[in-house]
């Protein structure tokens, strides 16, 4: 006796839910990688974003201690807010844009005005205070954002 061939479309048709259950199996693994990789992501861009916050907001007290704590402020505290943006600016560089940018920024201006938070005079300090906050804020915000727009 002949083997019977069955035409191609016989065969689709006589397995179809073996076909449907094969797809639905392949894309939902796919789609499960997918997502797992994402919310990995997303994790480390949130506790990367979350470290240049609480580091952003130590700077922010630097800077108030050396505006207008003067008379009682050590050297090392200028050294110390070199630490924080210095760190702050590393940790942006794993963050999505523009938070990198935003993080050379706060550096460039704390290299400008950090020195003149120390001045006696007001014409020097008060405008480096001014930037520095500035750009802090800046940084901040940016930062926000990014977590913001995350999925």
């Amino acid at each position: 006796m002949m083997p019977t061939y069955d035409t191609f479309k016989q065969q689709v048709q006589r397995n179809i839910v073996a076909l449907i259950s094969v797809f639905i199996a392949v894309s939902s693994l796919s789609y499960n990688t997918w997502r797992n990789e994402k919310s990995e992501h997303n994790r480390n861009l949130r506790e990367g974003a979350f470290q240049v916050l609480a580091n952003l907001s130590e700077l922010r007290e630097i800077t108030f201690h050396l505006r207008w704590d003067t008379d009682t402020v050590e050297e090392g505290v200028l050294r110390s807010g070199w630490v924080k943006v210095l760190t702050i600016r590393d940790l942006s560089q794993v963050l999505e844009p523009p938070v990198p940018a935003a993080a050379e920024s706060l550096r460039a201006t704390w290299n400008n005005y950090s020195a003149d938070l120390r001045s006696t005079s007001e014409t020097v300090a008060k405008p480096a205070t001014n930037t520095i906050l500035g750009e802090i804020d800046t940084m901040r915000d940016v930062t926000l954002a990014m977590l913001g727009d995350l999925d």
